[in-house]
């Protein structure tokens, strides 16, 4: 076994040891016991140079290792200094810095602050504003982040180390003095630019043309009517108005695909993909979700590049491990994580197979290249926003059904019509957006090919979101999403073998 594949087969072990733990409380005695074997195996192996069983050994101490690492996050949660004052009715007084982007809602804003140790979201009025590293005076009672039927916002801000929150609070300004390291610096001046590129935006642009805008420029959806977010759920499209790891994975590629049509080298074409995702998320405001998800995009593309499908999936299974490693949260809670590991490896897997059928579907044999179909010689291009488009929803239709409810029966065929114009909408939205801060007159004319581009989009959602176009399936099974995944993998498999000496070329 070549050392690349022993480690991914190690990353496998140590994911699984954290999702072992997520579901069943595994007791430490049996943790030494797992340990104290592996280390046993692995000096037997060495004695009879048995390889194998090494490998083996060493797989199951990268599962203890998952198990320990989800356990220390589990202790870290229990033990936070301000947990034992939730849900206790008690008033308390904290004084803590606002460490992310604060977030603005029509009638409030939410402040991520930082008392000692601890994180607490707190809401408050809309208005006075308060900004990033205000010092604040916060009162009010604590609450453990409640769990709804269909929500569980005590696991969604568990992933982002908040285990308490405090709503309504009185808060009073102490400091607007900002000490400041290198990124906390940096991080200030990009909300800054992100705050004026909003304001551009909803100056060249009304309602829901700037709601439309806000998320698919800068990843804010906060203020979404329930409307268009019915819309873009319904029509499978809501991916493209978030910061997430499938949203990046799938715009990335597309803008790969994109740039080779023209012409560049795939050297070439790899290295601005990549500057492109991290200038997006660095004007998005650099949150936790949106690095995640570029460097998971990263990662893909740079697998990509490396060619093989082997060589690919164990990179991005690597780079999910490490991940994973700092925090273990991310397997359970983070549903942009998973969405983007199985994206990457639904493009992985099952595009070139879709890639495969196509061909045979559309070409003709015998016949020289000149002279095939149109579809063929010029639909190229097309034919990638299919395949990417199927195979990335095949390996995530599951979680987005299981933790949304829904299905959209149009999810194809809309990212078909609306994928291939999103680059320009953020071409000439960024040119807004930009120019717009600088001159009214640049904004406007820059504003009209966008609000063509976005109305076409808006059309699209209104087109097809129909009753008939959703399905609606609550309290699914988790052993439903086992058993698809398994006999996925399984078919997959099989065409991969009878279909290798086709097309991968190995």
């Amino acid at each position: 076994m070549t050392p690349s594949k022993a480690l991914f087969w190690f990353c496998i072990a140590f994911v699984v040891g954290i999702a072992l733990q997520s579901f069943i409380n595994i007791p430490q005695v049996l943790l030494w016991g797992f340990l104290i074997c592996g280390v046993v195996v692995i000096i037997f192996s060495v004695i009879f140079a048995k390889n194998t069983m090494m490998i083996i050994s060493f797989c199951l101490l990268f599962l203890v290792l998952g198990i320990a690492r989800l356990q220390i996050s589990e202790f870290t949660i229990a033990h936070d200094p301000l947990v034992k004052f939730n849900d206790t009715g008690r008033k308390i007084t904290l004084i803590g810095q606002i460490i992310r982007e604060p977030d603005y809602r029509d009638a409030q804003q939410k402040l991520t602050i930082k008392a000692g140790d601890s994180l607490v979201l707190v809401t408050t009025g809309r208005y006075p504003e308060y900004r990033y590293l205000d010092t604040l005076r916060v009162t009010g009672k604590l609450k453990t982040p409640a769990e709804f039927s269909d929500f569980n916002y005590k696991n969604y801000l568990l992933k982002d180390g908040v285990y308490s929150i405090m709503d309504n609070a009185s808060v009073a300004l102490v400091s607007k003095i900002h000490h400041y390291h290198f990124f906390t610096f940096i991080y200030e001046k990009i909300l800054l630019v992100k705050g004026k590129l909003s304001e551009s935006i909803n100056t060249n642009f009304s309602p829901p043309h700037s709601l439309l805008l806000q998320g698919i420029i800068l990843g804010n959806n906060k203020n979404m009517t329930q409307e268009l977010r019915d819309k873009l759920n319904g029509t499978g499209l809501r991916y493209l108005t978030a910061i997430s790891g499938v949203h990046v994975v799938i715009l990335s590629l597309m803008l790969m695909s994109f740039l080779l049509l023209l012409g560049f080298w795939r050297g070439q074409a790899f290295y601005i993909t990549v500057v492109f995702i991290w200038l997006y998320i660095i004007l998005t405001g650099l949150s936790a979700s949106g690095v995640r998800a570029a460097i998971m995009g990263s990662i893909f593309l740079l697998a990509q590049k490396l060619g093989r499908q082997n060589t690919s999936s164990r990179t991005i299974t690597m780079a999910a491990a490490i991940m994973l490693l700092q925090n273990p949260l991310l397997l359970l809670y983070d549903v942009g994580f998973q969405l983007s590991f199985l994206a990457a490896m639904g493009i992985i897997h099952v595009k070139p197979l879709i890639d495969h059928f196509l061909k045979m579907l559309f070409t003709k044999k015998g016949m020289p290249h000149d002279a095939q179909p149109p579809v063929i010689k010029h639909g190229h291009y097309l034919m990638e926003i299919f395949s990417i488009s199927v195979s990335a929803q095949l390996l995530t239709l599951p979680i987005t059904t299981y933790n949304f409810g829904n299905i959209s029966l149009v999810a194809i065929i809309t990212n078909i019509l609306v994928v291939p114009i999103v680059y320009f909408i953020m071409v000439f939205g960024f040119l807004v957006s930009v120019l717009g801060i600088f001159s009214p007159i640049l904004g406007f004319i820059f504003s009209v090919p966008c609000w063509i581009l976005v109305t076409y989009f808006l059309k699209v959602m209104d087109i097809f979101y129909q009753p008939w176009a959703i399905k609606t399936m609550q309290n699914i099974p988790y052993v439903w999403l086992i058993l698809y995944y398994v006999g996925l993998a399984g078919l997959v498999r099989y065409l991969q073998k009878r279909l290798k000496p086709k097309f991968l070329g190995y």
